[in-house]
């Protein structure tokens, strides 16, 4: 099979988004009256991290209402609905994470609303819509799981994320920027399989950056990886729909048929 057929073939169908929203937000209590003592603490101490406004709270609590129609519209196979929810909860969603970046709970709802649109823009076939959405929450998903280390599932939604990404730089021949996100999803890919070898969800996601980083890499060892890991799980039927077509061509098990 020519390279750029398997390229073609190759893509990853993410796991979906389980974060539920962030809770709604109440209006910050006023600040009691400072006295010279307190006010010279407060002076010397870290700065308090930034409060939003009434009317940003006002806008983040419908987002959350947004968002959760959303999910709602997507469930019930309405992506056209699902993307107009989507669309209108983000804009305050990302002035909550603007207004606090270390507030992590809103950052995974950014990173989770984020995906979510991305996910009804791919069933409605926009996918230019899919990966600007994707790279908009690559920065946020990273920040999730460096402070989640062990949610394997936020991990394996980066680690697709990225896959796709580098997909997508490959099929327009663009090695050097793909090379970097597959390297990026292989060391999520391994660790999640360290955790949970017998997952075959997770056992894919490996399987994909393997196939990718095989292409970008000059390292023949990743070659031979991911045609090992391709008879294995094409011998134990564990390959998805969107793996098989690249394993076989790595095995040359598509020619032998």
């Amino acid at each position: 099979m020519a390279k750029s057929a398997l390229i073609a073939l190759m893509s990853l169908s993410a796991p979906l988004a389980l974060a539920t929203p962030a809770m709604a937000q109440d209006a910050p209590a006023a600040p009691a009256a400072a006295t010279p003592d307190t006010e010279a603490a407060t002076q010397s101490a870290t700065p308090a991290a930034a409060e939003m406004t009434p009317e940003q709270i006002t806008a983040f609590n419908s987002a959350v209402t947004a968002f959760t129609a959303g999910q709602a519209a997507q469930q019930a196979g309405d992506n056209a609905g699902a993307v107009a929810k989507y669309d209108a909860a983000l804009p305050a969603i990302r002035t909550a994470v603007e207004v606090d970046p270390s507030k992590i709970e809103n950052v995974n709802f950014l990173a989770n609303a984020l995906y979510a649109d991305a996910a009804a823009y791919g069933a409605l076939g926009q996918m230019d819509k899919v990966i600007a959405l994707y790279g908009e929450s690559l920065p946020y998903w990273r920040k999730v799981v460096e402070a989640k280390p062990a949610d394997a599932a936020s991990r394996n939604i980066l680690a697709g994320i990225l896959i796709q990404m580098g997909n997508q730089k490959l099929a327009a021949q663009d090695k050097v920027g793909s090379a970097p996100l597959y390297a990026e999803a292989l060391t999520l890919a391994r660790k999640s399989a360290s955790e949970n070898a017998n997952d075959k969800v997770t056992k894919n996601i490996l399987l994909s950056a393997l196939i990718g980083s095989s292409q970008t890499s000059s390292d023949p060892a990743l070659k031979t990886e991911a045609v090992t890991l391709s008879k294995t799980m094409l011998a134990n039927g564990t390959v998805d729909a969107t793996n098989k077509p690249a394993a076989e061509a790595l095995t040359g098990a598509a020619k032998a048929g």
